[in-house]
């Protein structure tokens, strides 16, 4: 970081170890710039790594921590063009769309342009776009940012059912509030990554 010729290079990650399994709920967790939206992008493979490897069985949906939304699009628009760029035919992207918004309790913002949207509904559509696919491997960067209590208690109760389903799920926080929904914890310190349960 810096300008040039002042740039030095200042490493995020070292030995960073982690393991989701199908079925499973995990958390990642430690203070601000500790390295897990990095760790997080890197898995994702919108971040390239330096060293090591990512080994991931499935269809990929990433939440990432600021929403990557297109201001003047709608919500419904916005389902589109992500269902093309998933290869998902019309029919199946209006399908999974009805279930999520109806799940997340945003239906009623289809018209609406993304640029008019609160900070929780931006929220809502970020995490549903990452499950429109249906993957196999969720990761997500504090997902429920900004959402109110009964859409962070629906997020919880759709997890579970997720996970019932046999996906692995990697979720983002800051802290731990619910440390019983999750299989295990790693915290992100010092650039390492460690199995704290």
């Amino acid at each position: 970081y810096g300008l040039w010729p002042l740039v030095r290079s200042v490493p995020v990650l070292r030995d960073a170890s982690l393991e989701v399994s199908a079925g499973e709920t995990v958390a990642l967790v430690g203070g601000n710039g500790s390295g897990k939206s990095t760790l997080m992008m890197i898995i994702a493979g919108t971040l390239a790594r330096d060293a090591g490897e990512v080994h991931v069985d499935g269809r990929i949906g990433y939440c990432p921590q600021t929403p990557v939304l297109y201001e003047k699009l709608t919500v419904a628009e916005t389902f589109r063009l992500f269902g093309v760029a998933y290869g998902l035919d019309a029919a199946a992207v209006a399908a999974r769309k009805a279930d999520l918004q109806a799940t997340l309790a945003f239906g009623q913002y289809d018209d609406f342009r993304v640029e008019h949207l609160s900070g929780g509904t931006r929220q809502k559509l970020n995490l549903a776009l990452a499950l429109l696919p249906d993957p196999e491997v969720l990761l997500l960067d504090e997902p429920y940012a900004g959402f109110d209590y009964e859409t962070y208690l629906r997020f919880w109760e759709m997890s579970r059912e997720l996970a019932d389903r046999g996906r692995s799920i990697l979720i983002v926080s800051h802290f731990v509030e619910d440390r019983e929904r999750f299989d295990r914890i790693y915290r992100v310190a010092d650039g390492r990554c460690e199995r704290e349960r």
